[in-house]
């Protein structure tokens, strides 16, 4: 039984993550891995978000990002290492996230009380994030925490991120939604990214999105017109239940008002993220 209000741990998460998503948006980030000599938008997103895991081939990639086309992946990996070592795209990655927050917050809010305190709230939370079955937290927790609260954050919103995230790939699988069925009928939901950008990203066809429909239309989870059955919305329900059963340590370690403090100072940032043009304006819907 959890001492936390329903959903409190979901809830911080969904302010925390999309501010660490902004690098990986962020023409500052771009910059600084064609100066490494890595220009394909494609090849520096896997390197940047590989890169803690060290110079890995394209089967780990495959897995610990779960929807993304292999043979796009191998594509890039392992060859991208031979342009930029892991190292160098971490520091190219923290120099992003930097003159991407200041950008995208301004300095005043950098060099905030407030975003020294979320900071912290962040930090503390990640203490109770375990290691084990969870690869892409992990690789990133034995990095080093940033001296400056904003890089600081952002590293504990990594770990916070990455955690639920490689719990969520244990819900997907024992729910039995492959990439794409994760994929298609997480965007029937509404909340997630638009198939436009699904399939200009992550390597697939529009085939290959049709196919995954009509396997979820089998299983009874997808109606004739791509919208959630009753049955797909009681699984995607179990699926954020079940990945909120196996990421609450850090939730409940932080507490209640330590939860609720996190979550409307990330707010906060979020919003002020958001009307500075964080994300393109069409990224999410149905279409």
């Amino acid at each position: 039984m959890s001492s936390l209000p329903a959903r409190a741990g979901r809830r911080c998460h969904n302010a925390l993550n999309p501010l660490h998503s902004t690098v990986y948006f962020s023409p500052d980030f771009a910059k600084e891995l064609a100066q490494l000599g890595i220009e394909d938008a494609r090849a520096a997103y896997f390197a940047g978000r590989g890169a803690a895991m060290g110079a890995v081939g394209p089967g780990v990639v495959t897995a610990t990002f779960y929807n993304f086309n292999h043979e796009l992946i191998a594509r890039h990996l392992p060859a991208v290492w031979d342009t930029a070592s892991p190292g160098a795209v971490l520091d190219a990655r923290l120099r992003a996230v930097d003159s991407t927050l200041r950008r995208l917050l301004g300095d005043e809010v950098v060099a905030s009380p407030e975003l020294a305190e979320a900071a912290q709230l962040a930090l503390r939370a990640a203490e109770a994030c375990t290691r084990h079955a969870r690869p892409l937290y992990a690789a990133h927790a034995d990095l080093p925490v940033p001296d400056e609260p904003h890089l600081a954050y952002w590293h504990a919103a990594t770990l916070l991120r990455e955690h639920r995230g490689d719990g969520h790939l244990a819900a997907l699988l024992s729910a039995g939604l492959d990439p794409l069925e994760a994929l298609v009928s997480h965007t029937a939901t509404g909340k997630g990214m638009a198939p436009r950008w699904i399939l200009a990203t992550r390597g697939w066809r529009r085939t290959d999105w049709e196919a995954a429909e009509g396997r979820l239309r089998e299983r009874g989870l997808l109606d004739a017109e791509g919208e959630l059955t009753e049955d797909g919305v009681r699984l995607r329900t179990e699926l954020e239940e079940h990945t909120d059963r196996i990421d609450l340590a850090p939730y409940e370690h932080l507490g209640a008002e330590g939860v609720e403090r996190l979550t409307e100072l990330a707010r906060g940032f979020l919003m002020t993220a958001v009307v500075a043009g964080a994300f393109p304006e069409d990224i999410s819907g149905k279409h």
